[in-house]
């Protein structure tokens, strides 16, 4: 008789899915997990199948085959607005903000699933962001790219997520934002909300994430600590650019 203890199922775990546009094929018999507490970095190159994973987990694409779970619980046949209440949320490649709309109002469109007071939620926003409490009255079509981007993670936590899931926070913005949204990305994670993040810059990643994926062709390369793949040669030359 085994008396061992069962494993306790992973925070999100996303097995052998397989995934696309039409009859495109992104995403190719992918499996991952992620624990709670984490940041996980999905790398890649253009094409790879890393912003097509992070929307078939919010059910903005149905997977084909495979299936998603969340805390124990099969989500992918879920609509995207039934897996942000269960606690995954989403900041998209493109920020997407309403730009004809405030901070404030962009801010408060995050909650909309949620009932009761949002004060402190947006109070923690505004703290973790204080350029964005600057300019609570603006249109968000008038800032700043880095600010944008800071208005979209924003935005997500105002759902209050369990897990986060950052699509390219770093695109398109110089180098000393890109440091200011990693800090932030690093400070959200020790306040409790687990991250999965998507990022070209590969080297920033994993920086920040405990373990990270490489994605090629629609399909997981290589898995491994952070600290394995810095130091791994191949990750090292395709995406560090050190010899």
């Amino acid at each position: 008789m085994n008396d061992a203890a069962p494993t306790p199922s992973a925070h999100l775990e996303v097995s052998d899915v397989v995934a696309g546009y039409g009859q495109i094929m992104a995403i190719k018999g992918i499996s991952l997990r992620v624990e709670t507490g984490e940041i996980v970095a999905l790398i890649g190159a253009n094409g790879a199948g890393k912003s097509t994973m992070l929307r078939t987990i919010s059910g903005l694409i149905r997977p084909r085959s495979g299936s998603i779970t969340f805390q124990g619980r099969r989500i992918d046949r879920m609509a995207p607005h039934e897996i942000v209440r269960l606690g995954i949320s989403q900041a998209p490649e493109g920020r997407a903000i309403f730009g004809r709309m405030t901070v404030l109002e962009n801010l408060r469109l995050g909650a909309y699933q949620r009932s009761g007071d949002i004060d402190t939620d947006l109070d923690r926003v505004l703290t973790l962001f204080p350029r964005l409490r600057e300019r609570t009255k603006q249109d968000g079509g008038t800032l700043s790219g880095g600010e944008q981007q800071m208005l979209a993670i924003a935005r997500a936590l105002m759902a209050r997520p369990r897990i986060l899931l950052l699509d390219e926070p770093s695109m398109g913005l110089a180098p000393v934002l890109v440091e200011t949204i990693f800090r932030t990305v690093i400070e959200i994670n020790r306040e409790g909300t687990t991250i999965l993040l998507v990022e070209q810059n590969a080297a920033m990643a994993l920086q920040v994430a405990s373990r990270g994926y490489v994605l090629e062709s629609g399909a997981v390369a290589l898995e491994a600590s952070a600290k394995e793949l810095r130091e791994s040669d191949a990750v090292r030359r395709t995406y560090l650019g050190i010899e």
